[in-house]
């Protein structure tokens, strides 16, 4: 609990760029299809790192993959692939470049029948999963859920998408409440419902 502020999930320490991300964003139930797939690839860049590094370098990702947006992604050729693997300003891993533009892709494929935003949201059928933990020890690293949405974007091709991954995103896009009982965010979030 070191560096939280009493009333706080403590993950998020002292750093306010990461109290900021805390008290604003994390557990918001996103609808918007883009911001969706934005989160699931930083998500996917951020295995084996922590997600403050990920989020202090979120704008240079913006500016790096064109907002993410899977339109242009898709069309990524050899020369963009190999200027993304140059940038400092991103985390340079060439496996998770190559499977951002093919998870594009494969966004796009979805899109084709329903929105992502809808896709995603019907495994929850629509409604965020209120949990109501004491402690971070509570706190799974994956459930049964984010293993079958896992395994659903994989047989739809998508990468970097394992069930720790799609927890952290469902944490973080407001498909479950993770904000511990005693945050001061557990039940705003949870009336955004």
């Amino acid at each position: 609990m070191t560096g939280a502020a009493p009333g706080r999930c403590p993950w998020c320490g002292g750093d306010p760029l990461y109290v900021a991300y805390h008290d604003e964003e994390w557990g918001v139930p996103e609808r918007d299809s883009r911001a969706l797939f934005e989160k699931l690839m930083l998500d996917g860049f951020q295995a084996g790192l922590s997600w403050i590094t990920i989020l202090k370098k979120r704008d240079a990702f913006r500016r790096a993959f064109d907002d993410f947006d899977p339109e242009i992604m898709a069309r990524y050729g050899a020369a963009k692939r190999a200027a993304l693997m140059q940038d400092q300003g991103i985390v340079r891993n060439r496996l998770k470049i190559e499977a951002a533009v093919d998870n594009a892709r494969a966004y796009l494929a979805v899109a084709e029948r329903e929105p992502f935003a809808d896709y995603l949201w019907r495994f929850t059928d629509g409604a965020p999963i209120r949990n109501a933990f004491r402690s971070m020890a509570e706190v799974p690293a994956k459930t049964p859920l984010a293993e079958a949405i896992s395994n659903d974007l994989r047989n739809r091709g998508f990468r970097f998408v394992g069930p720790t991954i799609v927890y952290a995103f469902m944490q973080a896009v407001g498909m479950v409440n993770d904000h511990l009982v005693t945050c001061h965010r557990h039940e705003p979030v949870s009336r955004l419902a």
